[in-house]
């Protein structure tokens, strides 16, 4: 009788599966456990932005529309294995030589930001939500955030594919006002291919043929950027315009690819323009102010505002006329000029 050998002491192929399934199930216990049932309960709350521990011990949590507010303490001890738990998982650790630690909480993927002594004075950290809930345009405008006027203006931007630059400072919720201009960017050309570029996966697309890429350190936004051109995108996203990858991004909504929106950080709607000069320099030092000027089709400027946030302006980007860039507010959809 002849047959196959079976080597009863090798494990199955599903092993290593069923290790690393057992290994997150356990890290997943011991991070619940540490974050505690309120700060997991908030988690899971779609209209929180941020939780926040400060160095006193004190937690503080921002929901849309609301101002930060505290809730609770945090011992150090819990925090401090909070930390060290979700630095594990990237196989390192968190030191007095290495006291800073930027990574996605393994629970769901939200930006984890944490800081021990000597650089503060207690273990601190903030974890930026990754979105649950996608807002839509009509949502700001119900919450106050937007006029319907500054709705109809961006709406109208994006079925006519013009390019949309998104400002504001620090927590202002551009990655938040991007998520609900990409979600109508879905809305109304349903057969667009996206393509996204990001750092940090907190942008959101329901589209049914989009490619999402995030820049590493080996593989920076400019070639992510560079190898989109040969993916056939019809909108070209970027969660937040940091460096050099400006040149390419302008470059790429100038040839054939309009109807984009990108973020970047800056004070207004003047600042932003200024601000893609500064990241444009990084790869050139040619002039490039018409560039931007033709790239740039629309700003949308967003501020925190009364404990909230607020649309403070809608700009239209006309021409830049040899030495200052020409543009208008507007705040409905009758006052732009389409062939911009």
């Amino acid at each position: 009788m002849t047959g196959t050998l079976v080597d009863e002491t090798q494990p199955p192929a599903s092993a290593p599966r069923a290790r690393a399934e057992e290994s997150f199930r356990r890290i997943t216990e011991k991070l619940t456990r540490e974050l505690g049932a309120e700060i997991c309960a908030l988690l899971r709350d779609p209209t929180v932005i941020e939780i926040m521990l400060n160095p006193d011990h004190t937690l503080w949590v921002e929901h849309l529309g609301h101002p930060m507010r505290q809730f609770g303490h945090m011992s150090p001890s819990q925090s401090e294995s909070l930390m060290s738990t979700v630095a594990s998982t990237l196989n390192t650790k968190i030191t007095a030589e290495n006291p800073i630690l930027e990574c996605e909480l393994p629970l769901d993927g939200s930006r984890f930001e944490a800081l021990i002594p000597p650089i503060v004075s207690g273990p601190t950290f903030t974890i930026r939500k990754k979105a649950i809930t996608v807002f839509t345009l009509q949502n700001y405008v119900e919450q106050k955030i937007m006029s319907e006027g500054q709705a109809a203006v961006i709406g109208a931007a994006v079925q006519h594919r013009q390019n949309i630059l998104v400002v504001g400072g620090t927590g202002s919720g551009k990655t938040t006002l991007t998520n609900a201009i990409i979600r109508h960017m879905v809305d109304v050309s349903p057969q667009d291919r996206l393509a996204i570029i990001e750092d940090t996966g907190e942008l959101q697309c329901t589209a049914k043929n989009a490619v999402t890429m995030r820049s590493v350190e080996y593989v920076d936004m400019t070639r992510l950027l560079k190898a989109t051109m040969r993916l056939r995108p019809d909108r070209i996203i970027v969660g937040e315009v940091r460096d050099g990858a400006a040149l390419a991004l302008l470059k790429a909504w100038n040839t054939g690819h309009p109807g984009g929106v990108a973020t970047v950080h800056a004070n207004s709607a003047p600042a932003g323009l200024i601000r893609m000069e500064q990241l444009v320099a990084e790869a050139t030092q040619a002039p490039m102010k018409t560039l931007i000027a033709e790239a740039v089709n629309i700003i949308v400027m967003i501020e925190k505002a009364g404990g909230g946030r607020r649309v403070r302006e809608v700009v239209q980007v006309v021409d830049h006329d040899g030495h200052k860039y020409v543009t208008h507010p507007i705040n409905n959809p009758t006052e732009v000029n389409h062939a911009h």
